[in-house]
């Protein structure tokens, strides 16, 4: 049985005292080129709130221009003119700056003058009028935040101190999620701790039936994990995370390019298209988190914060409906389901069984005497496997209404149990699970029993599933509404494009209904009235009302991150932003926890990693193998190998296409080992002399070569020393109810 003790933070706060006295200068240095963006978001998190925000330089973060209200009522796009209307202000004055002007100015052409350097020149004028940038205020999500967090803070350092982390680290969540449990990013990073699925998915359970990720005791481990991961390949906190944020890969990155580990030289010269605002300010974020939370009255005066859970879980005897279980343990349904937010929609609608063994959160009066009360159920409500998948095939003109309509089930419980909601979009030779009830007529079914599976799409193809686009090489925005016949702001709006500049080859557009554009009106609604902000010291910025959400794409030129997606400008970060995510949540990395470099260097090379193959680059580069082999001067059938530096040469595809390609490559196939597996533990292992990564690894470890590599990356596995310590992840098959023969499977075909 685990505990969430309401008085263990005592103890445990005397066992850490020396080692936290002086972890904030020793392991969380401030340097003091770092200190204007720490006071910037130390502002953000207790001046302003989520109805206001600072026109700002991206760049310098102590020039703040102006301090925007917010008020409601307005649309998304109305807010985006009338920002646009204020930003333009200021581009232009800082405009008539750089022409030289100094002379005759007005008081507020005096005053934006005044937030510069004497002596500035008219070049650094032009540079700042393309650096224009809107934060939306935290103060109120920052105050909820720390009242949250006494509900988890306890256990957080519980777990942070049995794996030796620093204290420190518990402040994270303020910067994530403000405490949230069910904060949700743009990129689909869920819960307290944000994770993407393509990350989580190494430690905790994520799937239609449980999601680990929504559960603030689940993601605290996983978390814990992924931090001491990030640490023991990186060596340095600030840049573990950083890596947390933007991926271990992009920091290893860094500090080859910089040539130093120091997160202040990092911030101020690292340049890559991925490491965009919110990578670059996400250590600086935690600092401010830091202090706050450390010194919660100075910034938030009378504050009452949550009491710790006063909880226990058990485990489940069987496979179980949630109501069945709720009634043997005397205690209501939906108070059972809000301890328990890792069990999805599926499990409370009956859809599927709660798993045996799941490690159910229960009142502690109902822990103490669980046993007694499990050992009294009727046995008929005890099964032993889970209610089973029932899929189907997505075919060329298929939608989710027609799929349901077909099985006689009911729209809302198809996208319950497959997790869906309105604006998710199916593929051709996509699997839909079906709900427990539905079948297909016999008519249907014996078809489809002699008829073989239809193939994949085409990955160029211009039509998927009913009422998607796929975009094509050459497409724009307008172009694709033109063809369509549809508005193309409209067009934005339903597929939540950040930036209309940038779509990719193969992405899926939702085509804009009536239906559609109805939904995103419907969801565009305003936040509550917040408490009033905290006043800043000193004379502040002049208020001006307008509306929320600047879009600046016209002072901000586009980037793309890693994962394909474009990065927060000052349109992802104030349109709209969802109530219950942070600014700086919403970039994590989808290969966060994977060191691997899959980038192209700046001299068009890339080094060659584990599971890649000359015709994978062929395919990525829409190119013959052979002209690659001619390039690189490789033989015929010379085959590349894991570590090698390979020339490559760009026409058709481009330098981001071909990262996009690699990534989206690895991303899959790690998902589909990590659907069967997980990692339990990281094990050190001593090499003897005589001793074979790859025999270990194939034979004593049982681990795939890619995923030893991702946890050494700077070993060289042809050359291993005896005495070197080598970490291996120590697997766990999560393979269960039925599917025990395809994780084998999976595995298998990994280690190859």
């Amino acid at each position: 049985m685990r505990t969430a003790s309401p008085t263990f933070a005592i103890g445990l706060a005397l066992l850490v005292t020396a080692f936290g006295a002086n972890a904030q200068n020793d392991l969380f240095p401030r340097p003091t080129e770092l200190e204007p963006a720490v006071q910037f978001w130390t502002r953000v998190y207790t001046e302003v709130d989520t109805r206001s925000g600072f026109i700002h330089d991206s760049l310098r973060l102590d020039i703040v221009y102006q301090t925007i209200r917010l008020p409601d009522g307005a649309s998304s796009r109305e807010r985006r003119r009338r920002v646009e209307r204020t930003s333009e202000t200021t581009r232009n004055i800082l405009t008539k700056l750089a022409s030289g002007t100094r002379q005759g100015l007005n008081d507020e052409e005096q005053r934006v003058l005044a937030l510069f350097p004497e002596g500035t020149s008219n070049a650094e004028f032009r540079a700042a009028a393309g650096r224009l940038r809107f934060q939306l205020g935290q103060s109120d999500r920052f105050r909820e935040g720390l009242e949250r967090s006494g509900t988890w803070k306890p256990y957080i350092h519980e777990v942070l101190a049995e794996r030796g982390l620093p204290r420190e680290l518990a402040a994270l969540p303020h910067v994530e999620s403000s405490f949230d449990p069910t904060a949700y990013s743009k990129v689909g990073a869920a819960g307290l701790w944000q994770f993407t699925r393509s990350t989580g998915v190494r430690y905790m359970r994520i799937d239609h039936i449980v999601d680990e990720r929504r559960d603030p005791f689940f993601a605290t481990h996983a978390a814990a994990r992924l931090l001491a991961d990030n640490y023991s390949v990186i060596q340095t906190w600030p840049l573990a995370l950083t890596a947390y944020n933007h991926g271990l890969a992009g920091m290893r990155r860094a500090v080859d390019q910089q040539k130093t580990s120091n997160i202040e030289t990092i911030v101020a010269k690292y340049q890559s298209r991925s490491f965009g605002f919110a990578s670059r300010n996400f250590y600086t974020a935690f600092l401010a988190a830091l202090e706050i939370d450390a010194n919660p009255e100075r910034y938030f005066p009378n504050l009452r914060v949550d009491p710790p859970s006063d909880t226990a879980t058990i485990a489940v005897p069987a496979f179980m409906t949630a109501d069945a279980l709720a009634d043997a343990l005397n205690v209501r349904e939906n108070a059972l389901r809000a301890l328990n937010p890792a069990l999805t929609d599926a499990v409370w609608a009956g859809d599927k069984y709660v798993p045996r063994d799941f490690e159910l959160r229960v009142p502690r009066a109902t822990a103490a005497v669980a046993e007694e009360l499990l050992a009294a159920i009727d046995a008929r409500e005890l099964h032993a496997a889970q209610r089973p998948d029932a899929e189907h095939r997505v075919r060329r003109g298929d939608s989710l209404s027609k799929i349901a309509a077909e099985y006689r089930v009911s729209l809302a419980a198809l996208m319950r149990v497959n997790g869906m909601s309105s604006r998710d979009v199916i593929r051709v030779g996509q699997t839909i699970k079906l709900p427990l009830d539905g079948a297909a007529p016999a008519a249907v079914a014996v078809a489809r029993a002699e008829a073989p599976a239809p193939p994949p799409a085409p990955a160029l193809a211009t039509t998927t599933a009913e009422g998607v686009y796929v975009v094509r090489r050459g497409d724009s925005i307008a172009r694709i509404a033109d063809r369509l016949g549809v508005d193309s702001a409209e067009l934005v709006a339903v597929n939540a494009i950040r930036n209309r500049n940038i779509i990719q080859i193969g992405q899926q557009l939702i085509i804009p209904t009536a239906s559609t554009a109805g939904a995103v009106v419907a969801a565009d609604v305003s936040s509550p009235p917040a408490p009033a902000a905290v006043a800043a010291p000193g004379a502040a910025p002049p208020v001006t009302e307008v509306v929320p959400a600047a879009d600046l794409t016209a002072a901000l030129a586009p980037a793309v991150s890693q994962s394909g997606e474009p990065t927060a400008t000052a349109a992802d970060e104030a349109d709209d932003e969802p109530a219950d995510v942070n600014a700086l949540a919403a970039e994590q990395d989808v290969l966060a926890a994977d060191p691997s470099d899959y980038s192209v260097s700046t001299d068009n090379e890339i080094t060659v990693q584990a599971l890649e193959t000359l015709g994978h680059y062929g395919e990525w580069l829409e190119i013959p193998t052979q002209r690659l082999r001619d390039w690189n001067s490789l033989a015929f059938r010379e085959a590349v190998v894991l570590g090698q530096t390979l020339k490559l040469q760009f026409g058709t595809v481009d330098a981001v296409t071909f990262e996009q390609r690699r990534r989206a490559h690895h991303q899959q196939l790690q998902s589909d080992f990590f659907a069967a597996h997980q990692i339990e533990e990281i094990d050190s292992h001593v090499v003897k002399p005589g001793e074979s990564l790859w025999v270990l690894a194939e034979r004593t470890y049982k681990v795939p070569v890619w995923l030893l590599r991702q946890y050494n990356p700077d070993l060289d596995f042809d050359r291993i020393q005896p005495g070197a310590v080598v970490k291996f992840p120590r697997l766990k098959a999560i393979a269960a109810e039925g599917v025990a023969a395809a994780a084998s499977q999976v595995l298998a075909d990994a280690r190859r």
